[in-house]
């Protein structure tokens, strides 16, 4: 690597963040006025670097629509940007603008550039319920509607109800700890004591919604206000994207940011990055016990630096935190969230990496020598890894990491999809569907038939032994054999022989 001028050298010199809770949800912001309350705060942090911005992304909103985003922020903050992006939905979004932004920056492209995104659910499902119109900037009804994750799942995904993230992420959770030698119950205890962590670091976060520390048994323990949602995940294992969060990130050149009179210990410097995809369609995907996307990143950072002081895992669902630390070869203790988890922090949709790359930026000016942001989007679809530290990193935000190249050269056959199967099938993963009083409603599993194609049948709640199969907490029911018909309305279901 060579080392960059200071023109060039890309650093985070400004962050803002806001969480809005108001008794009277009338006067809950809007997320445009979020997104320039974190940026106005971002502006101050950054000593008036807000002036000369000339790169703008603005994370996806999915709470409110507005006819253009970036134009309507910008003339909020009085800024003309060259550049202004409106971007597409997923967790990992964040830390890809930042890393492009940052590339920008070290190619001369760019003077200084905002990334910002909030979200106002809270407040908008609150005035549903209260009837109550909220005196926000009118609803755009005719802007371009945003694709959202349930497009891009197969038919028979839909007709088996296992269209969104809580419905698929089992199926990794599942297939994941088979492989590695756990019990259902082993499992879950792994994920209580890894939540836990997560709230605990929420409880230390001045913008989380929820401040409350939880024992591994409080996030696990089955109650009426932890019900179990899709198995193994109980309400207190998922993303709540019923917040009022903004957030905001401005990066500029170290040269600049001196200039700016910003004090060094402020600055935090861009490193590597990188990122990698799956298959968008999670039933045309060779395995569920690994993500060759995630793990091709997570060793480009690994390869970048063999210790890092902070880290925030995405935390959707226990899955994903749960896969990225084996890779990572930390233990089940780790601490794997400076920011709090989707969880507990809050979970405002794509712009959740946003605040956690703000906390990193605090603990990397607090003492922290590197830090990971590692973001992740869709069902297990979209990756992308991002070191802050505290030192420069030569040009390595410019470094091509090859990662989809080497997670694409890793990936095995793919079966084909059967979407009228009738035959013998074994069970490669499953989950369980439940109702909002959490009530079992179907088994659904990923099964292959002996023709060698991948399915999916139910299990209605009627099949009781065949359920209780799956919710056995000492043993997996996966690779037992059964045989998968058509029911009358036309949906597969699977039986155990015998």
């Amino acid at each position: 690597m060579t080392a960059l001028s200071p023109d060039r050298i890309p650093v985070i010199a400004g962050i803002g963040e806001i969480a809005d809770r108001p008794k009277d949800v009338a006067a809950s912001l809007e997320p445009l006025a979020l997104m320039a309350e974190a940026a106005r705060r971002a502006d101050t942090d950054s000593r008036g670097l807000l002036k000369d911005v000339d790169s703008l992304d603005v994370i996806a909103l999915v709470s409110w629509r507005y006819e253009d985003p970036p134009a309507q922020l910008s003339q909020r903050l009085g800024i003309s940007p060259a550049r202004a992006f409106y971007g597409q939905v997923g967790g990992e979004s964040p830390v890809r603008y930042i890393h492009e932004a940052a590339q920008r920056i070290a190619l001369g492209n760019s003077k200084a550039a905002l990334i910002t995104g909030a979200e106002a659910q809270y407040a908008v499902n609150h005035a549903k319920r209260a009837n109550i119109t909220l005196p926000w900037t009118p609803y755009a009804l005719n802007a371009p509607k945003i694709k959202r994750a349930a497009e891009y799942v197969h038919q028979l995904g839909h007709k088996l109800g296992v269209a969104w993230p809580i419905s698929v992420y089992p199926f990794y959770d599942a297939a994941t700890a088979h492989a590695w030698g756990q019990t259902p119950a082993e499992a879950q205890a792994e994920s209580g004591l890894l939540w836990s962590r997560y709230s605990a670091a929420a409880a230390k976060n001045p913008y989380a919604w929820s401040k409350s520390a939880l024992s591994p048994e409080d996030i696990t323990t089955v109650t009426s206000d932890n019900r179990m949602i899709s198995w193994p995940y109980v309400k207190r294992m998922v993303a709540n994207p019923n917040v009022n969060q903004g957030a905001a990130v401005i990066v500029t050149s170290l040269a600049r940011a001196r200039a700016a009179g910003i004090p060094e210990d402020q600055l935090v410097f861009i490193g590597g990055g990188a990122s990698a995809t799956e298959p968008r369609d999670w039933l045309a995907r060779d395995a569920y016990t690994v993500s060759h996307a995630q793990d091709a990143v997570l060793e480009a950072m690994l390869a970048r630096t063999e210790k890092f002081d902070a880290l925030e895992l995405y935390s959707c669902f226990p899955v994903v935190p749960k896969m990225a630390r084996r890779k990572l070869g930390l233990g089940p203790d780790v601490e794997p969230s400076v920011c709090g988890g989707l969880s507990f922090f809050g979970g405002p949709l794509n712009v959740y990496m946003a605040h956690a790359a703000c906390a990193m930026v605090r603990a990397v000016r607090e003492g922290a020598a590197t830090g990971l942001v590692y973001g992740q989007g869709e069902f297990v679809t979209k990756h992308h890894a991002l070191i802050f530290a505290r030192e420069p990193q030569e040009d390595a935000v410019l470094a091509d990491a090859r990662a989809q190249e080497k997670a694409d050269a890793r990936r095995g056959p793919v079966p084909p999809t059967d979407e009228t199967p009738n035959g013998p099938a074994k069970i490669e993963t499953f989950t369980i569907l439940h109702d909002p009083a959490g009530q079992p409603i179907q088994g659904v599993v990923i099964a292959h038939m002996e023709t060698g194609a991948r399915t999916l049948a139910r299990i209605p709640a009627a099949h009781t032994d065949d359920l209780a199969m799956l919710m056995n907490p000492d043993r997996y029911p996966i690779g037992i054999r059964g045989h998968i018909s058509l029911a009358a309305d036309g949906i597969p279901e699977w039986r155990a022989h015998g």
